[in-house]
């Protein structure tokens, strides 16, 4: 066997074990945090903290590289998810939006490029960021996820598809349409469910009673914040927080700023984690 072909068998290996890996932990009793990096650095240091998968955030790699979310485009985020692969031998699950298209051969595309570049997971939105009706009709957005399911078949490597309902993003809190949306999205093959903006207990039970795959729950939005070990009480498999680290980060910086700015002080210094600690937990 020469090199490339031992090294491509090799990658399937680890793909498959992630791939294994990332699915056996949403058939735990209780949910589990899948905290979102948005470079290799915050990537290796959440890996040695002793997480056991990441997610990335697309806002939080646009806002990391100066721009808004849903701007960056498949290449750019693809990269972004390449490189935080790269940062830790854990499962993965990608941000993907909305698969950067409408038609389902586009999400056909993206699925089978992020199955390539070594995650273990990714998720797709149903909205289409059109300002007069910004989510897909149920028919359509069920027809892209089975694209997914096909692209993931093809690939022969274990991915764990997520499918996100958007309508609570965009103001539509309607609880019946929202499970609606995640059956279908359930019998088109989906193998995680997820709508963001849900955070009240009560959507919550109800959502987990009315499917048989697990549900993911972002916390860290505004609305209220439920424990894990509420949230897993709840049936609740996994937990996300989105944007919620780069945010956090983000608004320290600002408020650093702000302090340099108006008031001439630097206090914030004492606050900031200290710079052995750093190197030492990234020398790990």
């Amino acid at each position: 066997m020469n090199k490339r072909v031992n090294k491509k068998v090799n990658k399937d290996k680890q793909y498959k074990r992630l791939g294994k890996q990332f699915l056996e932990l949403h058939q735990q009793d209780s949910a589990f945090v899948i905290p979102n990096p948005w470079d290799s650095g915050t990537a290796r240091l959440l890996a040695n903290m002793g997480f056991k998968a990441l997610a990335t955030t697309s806002a939080g790699c646009a806002f990391f590289n100066g721009q808004q979310d849903n701007t960056l485009g498949r290449e750019a985020i693809l990269q972004n998810a390449s490189e935080i692969v790269g940062a830790a031998d854990l499962p993965v699950s990608a941000d993907l939006e909305n698969g950067f298209g409408d038609a389902p051969e586009e999400v056909a595309k993206t699925i089978t490029a992020a199955v390539h570049i070594g995650l273990a997971g990714g998720s797709i939105e149903d909205a289409n960021n059109h300002a007069e009706s910004p989510v897909y009709a149920v028919e359509l957005a069920a027809e892209r996820i089975r694209a997914a399911v096909d692209a993931i078949a093809n690939s022969g490597i274990p991915f764990v598809l997520t499918a996100r309902a958007e309508n609570y993003l965009f103001g539509n809190n309607d609880i019946a349409n929202t499970i609606q949306r995640l059956q279908a999205y359930q019998e088109a093959g989906a193998d995680v469910l997820y709508a963001p903006g849900v955070c009240s207990k009560e959507d919550i039970a109800a959502i987990v009673s009315s499917v048989d795959k697990p549900l993911n729950v972002v916390m860290g939005l505004a609305g209220g914040n439920l424990s894990v070990e509420e949230l897993s009480r709840l049936g609740v498999k996994r937990i996300s927080v989105g944007s919620a680290l780069a945010r956090a980060a983000l608004g320290a910086f600002i408020r650093a700023a702000t302090e340099m700015q108006q008031a001439g002080s630097f206090n914030f210094a004492d606050e900031a984690i200290n710079y052995t600690e750093v190197s030492r937990m990234l020398d790990r």
